[in-house]
Protein backbone atom coordinates (compact mmCIF):
# COMPACT_ATOMS: atom_id res chain seq x y z
CA UNK A 1 0.00 0.00 0.00
CA UNK A 2 1.45 3.24 -0.95
CA UNK A 3 1.49 5.98 1.53
CA UNK A 4 -0.90 8.84 0.33
CA UNK A 5 -0.96 12.69 1.58
CA UNK A 6 -4.07 13.18 3.33
CA UNK A 7 -4.65 16.11 5.62
CA UNK A 8 -3.06 19.20 6.62
CA UNK A 9 -3.27 20.55 9.93
CA UNK A 10 -2.51 24.55 10.58
CA UNK A 11 -1.63 25.08 14.46
CA UNK A 12 -3.86 28.08 15.35
CA UNK A 13 -4.27 29.94 18.14
CA UNK A 14 -8.02 31.44 17.94
CA UNK A 15 -10.07 28.89 16.13
CA UNK A 16 -13.02 31.49 15.20
CA UNK A 17 -10.21 33.92 13.77
CA UNK A 18 -8.66 31.44 12.35
CA UNK A 19 -11.52 30.12 10.10
CA UNK A 20 -12.85 33.57 9.62
CA UNK A 21 -9.77 33.99 7.60
CA UNK A 22 -10.03 31.13 5.44
CA UNK A 23 -14.12 31.53 5.38
CA UNK A 24 -13.52 35.55 3.73
CA UNK A 25 -10.45 33.52 1.09
CA UNK A 26 -13.02 31.30 -0.41
CA UNK A 27 -13.23 27.76 1.63
CA UNK A 28 -16.56 26.25 2.52
CA UNK A 29 -15.72 26.21 6.06
CA UNK A 30 -18.97 25.19 8.17
CA UNK A 31 -20.28 28.18 10.99
CA UNK A 32 -20.66 26.19 13.89
CA UNK A 33 -17.48 25.12 13.87
CA UNK A 34 -15.64 28.31 15.41
CA UNK A 35 -15.41 27.18 18.95
CA UNK A 36 -14.01 23.52 18.55
CA UNK A 37 -10.53 22.80 19.73
CA UNK A 38 -10.28 20.46 15.85
CA UNK A 39 -11.63 20.88 12.43
CA UNK A 40 -11.38 19.55 9.58
CA UNK A 41 -12.74 20.63 5.73
CA UNK A 42 -12.30 19.27 2.32
CA UNK A 43 -11.10 20.70 -0.22
CA UNK A 44 -12.43 20.61 -3.22
CA UNK A 45 -9.41 19.06 -4.88
CA UNK A 46 -9.22 16.43 -2.31
CA UNK A 47 -7.02 17.19 0.09
CA UNK A 48 -8.55 17.98 3.30
CA UNK A 49 -7.01 20.69 5.56
CA UNK A 50 -7.29 20.88 9.20
CA UNK A 51 -7.04 23.13 12.09
CA UNK A 52 -6.08 22.64 15.73
CA UNK A 53 -5.83 24.48 18.22
CA UNK A 54 -2.33 25.27 20.27
CA UNK A 55 -4.49 24.07 23.93
CA UNK A 56 -4.93 20.66 21.87
CA UNK A 57 -1.51 20.47 20.43
CA UNK A 58 -0.56 20.95 23.92
CA UNK A 59 -2.81 18.68 25.39
CA UNK A 60 -1.76 15.69 23.06
CA UNK A 61 2.24 16.42 23.09
CA UNK A 62 3.03 17.92 26.32
CA UNK A 63 6.60 18.60 24.09
CA UNK A 64 5.01 21.05 21.33
CA UNK A 65 6.61 24.40 21.33
CA UNK A 66 5.28 27.26 19.54
CA UNK A 67 7.27 27.14 16.37
CA UNK A 68 9.62 30.26 15.26
CA UNK A 69 9.97 30.83 11.26
CA UNK A 70 7.89 30.01 8.80
CA UNK A 71 8.60 26.28 7.60
CA UNK A 72 5.26 25.45 5.17
CA UNK A 73 3.59 27.81 2.80
CA UNK A 74 -0.09 27.19 2.40
CA UNK A 75 -1.10 28.01 -1.65
CA UNK A 76 -4.09 28.16 -3.16
CA UNK A 77 -5.08 27.79 -7.17
CA UNK A 78 -7.25 30.24 -8.32
CA UNK A 79 -9.15 29.70 -11.97
CA UNK A 80 -7.66 32.54 -13.36
CA UNK A 81 -5.36 35.96 -12.88
CA UNK A 82 -8.82 37.47 -11.92
CA UNK A 83 -9.53 35.43 -9.42
CA UNK A 84 -5.84 36.23 -7.52
CA UNK A 85 -6.64 39.55 -7.95
CA UNK A 86 -10.38 39.81 -6.63
CA UNK A 87 -9.38 37.16 -3.82
CA UNK A 88 -6.29 39.41 -3.08
CA UNK A 89 -8.21 42.26 -2.94
CA UNK A 90 -11.41 40.69 -0.72
CA UNK A 91 -9.08 39.50 1.73
CA UNK A 92 -6.96 42.59 2.46
CA UNK A 93 -10.32 44.79 2.37
CA UNK A 94 -11.42 42.55 5.49
CA UNK A 95 -8.49 43.67 7.36
CA UNK A 96 -6.08 40.96 6.60
CA UNK A 97 -2.87 41.18 6.10
CA UNK A 98 -1.19 41.74 2.59
CA UNK A 99 2.63 40.65 2.08
CA UNK A 100 3.25 40.72 -1.02
CA UNK A 101 0.55 42.61 -3.71
CA UNK A 102 -0.35 40.08 -7.21
CA UNK A 103 2.10 40.08 -9.50
CA UNK A 104 3.35 38.43 -12.82
CA UNK A 105 6.04 35.97 -11.87
CA UNK A 106 8.92 34.67 -14.20
CA UNK A 107 7.54 31.23 -13.59
CA UNK A 108 4.60 31.96 -15.83
CA UNK A 109 1.62 32.16 -12.57
CA UNK A 110 0.06 35.18 -11.37
CA UNK A 111 1.24 35.12 -7.30
CA UNK A 112 0.17 36.99 -4.17
CA UNK A 113 0.67 36.48 -0.83
CA UNK A 114 -1.40 37.01 2.59
CA UNK A 115 -0.88 36.06 5.83
CA UNK A 116 -3.68 34.43 7.87
CA UNK A 117 -4.94 35.10 11.27
CA UNK A 118 -1.54 33.45 12.28
CA UNK A 119 0.76 34.78 10.20
CA UNK A 120 0.80 32.22 8.21
CA UNK A 121 2.05 32.86 4.87
CA UNK A 122 -0.87 32.04 2.22
CA UNK A 123 -0.33 32.52 -1.58
CA UNK A 124 -2.44 32.79 -4.38
CA UNK A 125 -1.86 31.60 -7.91
CA UNK A 126 -3.26 31.07 -11.44
CA UNK A 127 -0.93 30.39 -14.52
CA UNK A 128 -1.12 33.13 -16.70
CA UNK A 129 -1.62 31.43 -20.14
CA UNK A 130 -3.82 28.56 -20.58
CA UNK A 131 -1.33 25.68 -21.43
CA UNK A 132 0.60 26.49 -18.04
CA UNK A 133 -2.17 25.84 -15.58
CA UNK A 134 -1.55 23.14 -12.88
Amino acid sequence: MAVVPHTIDIVVADMGAALRFYRTLGLHVPDDQDGEDQVQIATEGGATLGFVTEKMMKAVNPYWEQPVGQRVTFACRCDSPAEVDETYARVTAAGYEARQEPWDAFWGQRYAMLSDADGNRVDLFAAIAPEGRE
